[in-house]
């Protein structure tokens, strides 16, 4: 099995561990919700952007890191820590991001390399791996699209995130 694969399994695991170890407050929520909303939004533009296997996205988000999806995540795993108040529920999300995402972000990477050379060799050239660039760099191709958002199934991850903090506020509120 891929890394992708077990690290999808790996994620809701991880969620039962976040939310046994959490001991959230009025003002931890209130501190991750910045943090959560920056990384749905930078989810949510880069969903607009790929076709998986289809073409190589490099316009919006894809022009300042070649992974704003991954970069998306973190940022909600950084949200999920500062909610949390859990040194445990840090330690867990941290490790989950070192085992997975070094070995995912490489499949991709081979991935796209193999799929489109030229292409993935010009953007390469100009887009870092993970941290952004300030401004846009490389070739800028693909355009926002609604309907790749609904065809990527951003909506899944646009739906947890209240869930995780209404559970996480019920857990602060009645279980604290």
């Amino acid at each position: 099995m891929k890394a992708s694969g077990v690290r999808v399994a790996g994620g809701y695991a991880l969620a039962v561990v976040v939310l046994a170890c959490a001991r959230p407050t009025s003002g931890s929520l209130l501190a991750a919700l910045p943090v959560a909303a920056l990384g749905e939004a930078l989810r949510l533009w880069a969903s607009g952007h790929i076709q998986k296997t289809h073409s190589l996205a490099t316009g919006g988000p894809y022009a300042h890191t070649r992974h704003p999806l991954y970069l998306g995540s973190v940022l909600l795993a950084l949200a999920a820590g500062i909610a949390s108040l859990s040194p445990i529920a840090i330690a867990a999300l941290c490790a989950y991001f070192v085992a997975f995402y070094p070995v995912v972000v490489a499949e991709e990477q081979a991935f796209l390399r193999g799929k489109f050379p030229l292409e993935f060799a010009e953007w390469e050239r100009h887009v870092p791996l993970f941290l952004p660039r300030p401004l846009p760099g490389g070739p800028r191709s693909s355009r926002f699209s609604w309907g790749r958002v609904a065809a990527n199934r951003e909506w899944r991850t646009a739906l947890a995130l209240p869930a995780l903090f209404g559970l996480l506020w019920a857990r602060a509120r009645y279980f604290p």
